[in-house]
């Protein structure tokens, strides 16, 4: 009897600790447990695993084992980007979505899923014609530019559109209270498929061959697949409301105009824009500068990457717990961006001064000032969208994120160059994180309204 009670104390004791210690714990609910929502949040991985895949471990490979030119190599992987303002689209899509079996996400996280599949099953062989690796050599070299140009067009198509879908239906699943706690559980589990997938990639492909290239990518394409099944299995309910022949209220058009009489919409985005490219015109020039610069080994820039993402991790925890308790998702963002301003001094700071120590607490920083501003925005973009209207507003967001990180990313590039050119290399790099500190107060200045009481009504949203 006493062995029962106490066992059952024992229990209660763990439950409680439950939200205090493990992260995210508190983003369930009585109708949406977190077992139910860890399953949902495997599309997050997939995405973040086919992130890795362009950007990272092809983009490698591309370059160094298959000789394919580094202007080449840029242009596919900046494909996927012009498909990024489409999101906005595919949104509306899914919020409008009729079909005999009632679901609206739900076809939409499939037919991402397909795309993603097909475009991962036919990439390595493009990519060895594109490469003329082995009898592939016998193809014309159109055929491979072709070929690699269409899976990195489906690949990314698939992945914005299942992201988009995936958002909003977990925005459809939460209770008001619990959305800040799931964004931060979704963001995070997509950081989790981006450093899970990055080391058994680069662990797969160290001895690399053709045979193994496309072993490794057909089973990145069969391991999407399960995932995004696995998310989407019986997670939304069916409606009747939602048969074919039932009336759609407003084109497309129609529903943009609606979206952006909204208080402040254009302010908001704008905002996300000039945010987002702030935090991302450095990520592919942090470890040159650290090696350039700072004469830091292989190894340890290495890390660095790492650093970024402990950053990243801690701001949205830190963001979800604070939001979840009724804090203002705009006030955060704004914490993000003053973060960020010291950040990006300390960086400029550390090259000088020759303190690579200095440098890594600057990287930490952004990390998590970037936590916190894409917290707190998508956090408004859920709790500002319209009745009927969240994968439009998901949308939304997604395609001024990702279009205002690839512009971000392309643009320090070419300022680095550009100015390094005239100067020396330190002050290319100085001229990108000047940049960057522009941004952010600008960033500021656009959601100095947004963070006043008048200017965030309540959502409506369903």
């Amino acid at each position: 009897m006493n062995t029962t009670k106490n066992r059952s104390n024992w229990g209660t004791v763990l439950a409680g600790w439950g939200p205090r210690f493990l992260p995210f714990a508190d983003a369930a609910s009585d109708d949406l447990p977190l077992s139910r929502l860890l399953r949902l949040s495997l599309f997050q991985i997939s995405v973040g695993m086919a992130m890795v895949m362009l950007v990272g471990t092809l983009n490698r490979v591309m370059i160094v084992e298959l000789k394919v030119s580094a202007m080449l190599v840029s242009f596919m992987v900046a494909l996927p980007l012009l498909i990024a303002p489409l999101r906005a689209l595919i949104g509306f899509r899914s919020d409008n979505h009729r079909s005999q079996l009632g679901w609206r996400r739900v076809p939409y996280i499939w037919m991402g899923s397909l795309l993603q599949f097909g475009g991962f099953s036919i990439m390595p062989f493009a990519l060895l014609v594109l490469a003329g690796a082995g009898q592939a050599s016998l193809a014309p070299a159109w055929v491979g530019q072709i070929g690699a140009a269409g899976a990195f067009l489906l690949v990314g198509l698939g992945m914005h559109t299942v992201q988009t879908a995936g958002l909003a239906l977990a925005t459809d699943l939460a209770p008001p209270e619990r959305q800040p706690q799931v964004v931060g559980l979704m963001y995070v589990m997509q950081l989790v498929g981006m450093m899970g997938s990055a080391l058994v990639l680069g662990y797969l492909l160290h001895d690399y061959s053709p045979g193994q290239l496309i072993r490794v990518v057909q089973a990145v394409a069969v391991t999407t697949l399960v995932l995004n099944v696995i998310a989407l299995w019986k997670q939304e309910p069916r409606s009747r409301l939602r048969k074919p022949g039932t009336p759609i209220e407003h084109t497309f058009s129609q529903a943009w105009q609606l979206f952006c009489q909204g208080p402040n919409t254009l302010r908001r985005l704008m905002a996300v824009g000039l945010g987002t490219m702030a935090f991302t015109m450095e990520d592919v020039l942090l470890e040159p500068y650290g090696g350039e610069i700072l004469h830091m080994s292989v190894s340890s820039t290495t890390l660095l990457s790492a650093t970024l993402a402990m950053g990243g991790l801690l701001g949205f925890a830190w963001a979800s717990r604070v939001l979840g308790r009724g804090g203002d998702a705009y006030r955060m963002s704004g914490w993000g961006a003053w973060i960020g301003l010291p950040a990006f001094v300390a960086i400029i700071a550390s090259g000088p001064l020759a303190v690579s120590a200095l440098f890594v607490l600057g990287i930490f920083m952004v990390g998590l000032g970037a936590g916190l501003f894409a917290h707190g925005t998508l956090t408004a973009t859920m709790q500002l969208a319209p009745t009927g209207q969240v994968g439009l507003a998901m949308g939304a967001w997604g395609a001024v994120q990702a279009t205002a990180a690839g512009v971000g990313m392309a643009l320090g590039g070419l300022v680095r160059d550009a100015v390094a050119l005239v100067s020396t290399p330190v002050v290319g790099y100085s001229a990108v994180y000047l940049m960057e500190i522009v941004l952010l107060v600008l960033t500021l200045w656009a959601m100095g309204p947004l963070m006043q009481p008048s200017a965030r009504p309540r959502s409506n949203s369903a």
